[in-house]
């Protein structure tokens, strides 16, 4: 391995200040669960909503952890405050608390449904 792989800085997930995406829409079903709605986009999806019969909108629907922090994701809270207020809401049901808020906030971003806003260059 070489020096530069090495030396690349870790990123403490604990810091970030996430963001929702502004064109990402959602709300809640009747048992209080947030759904998000992406919009399927690009000439591939326009063939396949108008041929066949493909939604327009794609539903993501969070679990009820998730759907706690979704409203809670301002741009002004990071994922430090946000999992001191889940804990305080679910308790010992949120344990294994950082590992798994982490995760979550790696694979909404991974999905572009959110950003952090104070993010390290790479």
């Amino acid at each position: 391995m070489s020096k530069k792989k090495k030396q690349e800085t870790q990123v403490n997930y604990l810091d970030l200040i996430p963001e929702k995406a502004p064109q990402l829409g959602w709300h809640r079903d009747f048992k209080e669960r947030v759904i998000l709605e992406v919009e399927n986009k690009g000439a591939f999806h326009t063939i396949a909503q108008k041929f066949f019969g493909k939604p327009r909108f794609t539903k993501v629907h969070l679990d009820a952890q998730g759907s706690f922090l979704w409203p809670l994701i301002d741009g002004k809270r990071s994922v430090m405050e946000l999992a001191a207020l889940e804990k305080e809401a679910f308790g010992e049901a949120a344990e294994p608390l950082y590992p798994r808020i982490i995760k979550y906030f790696q694979i909404m971003e991974s999905y572009h449904f959110i950003r952090f806003v104070n993010m390290p260059e790479k």
